[in-house]
């Protein structure tokens, strides 16, 4: 089991919501981001993160969005769509879409919309 699985999700949004403000995003749109990802609505999203959840459990809670075939992209060097473990994709995923925000790209391509 890697080690990520095990860590809480809250350990890691605080590195997440530090990239997207210093590039010039929100933490409002990373919690929309996460929102299109998995399903969680804010107070769902807050519950998780107050609860120190691991990854494991977020995202084997997590109702996973229908267009996530449609997140490409590398990822440290590694394409998120040939990570054969289930929850290492959906962990890779999600630091892929927290890249694309940070990195300036439009909401809506973000959101694969």
């Amino acid at each position: 089991m890697h080690r990520i699985f095990t860590t809480s999700v809250a350990s890691v949004y605080v590195h997440y919501v530090a990239k997207v403000e210093r590039k010039g995003r929100t933490q409002e749109e990373l919690d929309r981001v996460i929102e299109w990802l998995t399903g969680f609505d804010q107070q769902t999203l807050r519950a998780h993160l107050d609860g120190g959840t691991t990854f494991e459990r977020f995202f084997a809670e997590a109702r996973m969005n229908p267009s996530t075939s449609l997140i490409t992209g590398r990822v440290c060097g590694i394409r998120v769509e040939e990570v054969e473990d289930p929850l290492m994709r959906k962990i890779r995923y999600l630091d892929l879409l927290v890249d694309e925000l940070a990195r300036g790209k439009a909401m809506e391509k973000v959101l694969r919309g």
